[in-house]
């Protein structure tokens, strides 16, 4: 698969399904790959051309070492629908990504149809909070993101009994690169997208998670209660319902987006 140049980053991205299907791009969570969406391509490409990438600092893709910002992590998005001859498309993200994707949503609103905001925020957590995490990590290393990030991510019931997939997400923390973590983790410290609400014209759904820590329910009915044309779902999940949840999150996806 390719990768783009984009200001000073390699990025790699895929597609996945017809040529001649409305494109859909999908935008991962802090410290995952473009496989996190894995269990929902196979029922996507039924309907949609599927783009993914891993956002700069994640996976295939590299980024200079430094902070990093919600429209850094934009125009990247941008640059791979360019890349891919994209001029519109539906646009779904979790966490960090749909994050991204409300940026999209309020700043290039020509390039996007609908949006899928999941397990997200207008504002995720506190400048504090991040602050804290940034010094954390860089005194305990990706061995302590990891620690810090599965108990949120999942269920302490699917923890249990889906030790194989939680445990493939604790290696993909530990292969994020700490620079690339932390630089993330500044973008989030800084980005607060509440006060351009009114300009995300797009269809949105809302899929919250009723466990989760990072993003709790009441961010996501600000996101349904706030953005002009948004409706919100509720999974019994933590902060990867996408993962946890996958025929519920992908049905109500597809439902949606056809």
């Amino acid at each position: 698969m390719p990768n783009i140049e984009v200001d000073g980053a390699s990025i790699w991205y895929s597609v996945d399904g017809r040529a001649e299907a409305p494109p859909l791009l999908l935008i991962h969570s802090l410290a995952t790959t473009h496989e996190l969406w894995a269990r929902q391509v196979p029922a996507f490409t039924a309907f949609a051309r599927v783009i993914r990438y891993d956002m700069r600092g994640h996976g295939r893709s590299t980024s200079p070492a430094g902070e990093l910002t919600i429209e850094r992590f934009g125009r990247d998005a941008l640059a791979v629908l360019d890349a891919a001859g994209v001029s519109r498309a539906d646009v779904a993200g979790v966490s960090l990504g749909g994050l991204t994707t409300v940026w999209l949503g309020a700043h290039a609103p020509d390039r996007v149809r609908r949006l899928v905001l999941a397990n997200t925020a207008a504002r995720i957590g506190t400048s504090d909070t991040w602050s804290a995490r940034i010094r954390a990590v860089r005194e305990g290393g990706m061995e302590l993101a990891a620690d810090l990030a599965i108990p949120r991510w999942f269920t302490d019931g699917f923890r249990e009994n889906h030790a194989d997939i939680v445990a493939a997400y604790r290696a993909m923390v530990l292969a994020c690169p700490l620079e690339s973590y932390v630089g993330a983790c500044a973008a989030l410290r800084d980005a607060d997208l509440r006060a351009g609400a009114q300009r995300i014209a797009a269809p949105a759904l809302v899929i919250a998670g009723s466990e989760d820590r990072s993003t709790p329910r009441a961010d996501s009915e600000w996101m349904r209660d706030n953005f002009p044309d948004a409706h919100m779902e509720l999974l019994e999940a933590a902060h990867l319902a996408n993962v946890e949840r996958p025929e519920e999150f992908t049905e109500l996806v597809r439902d949606f987006l056809v």
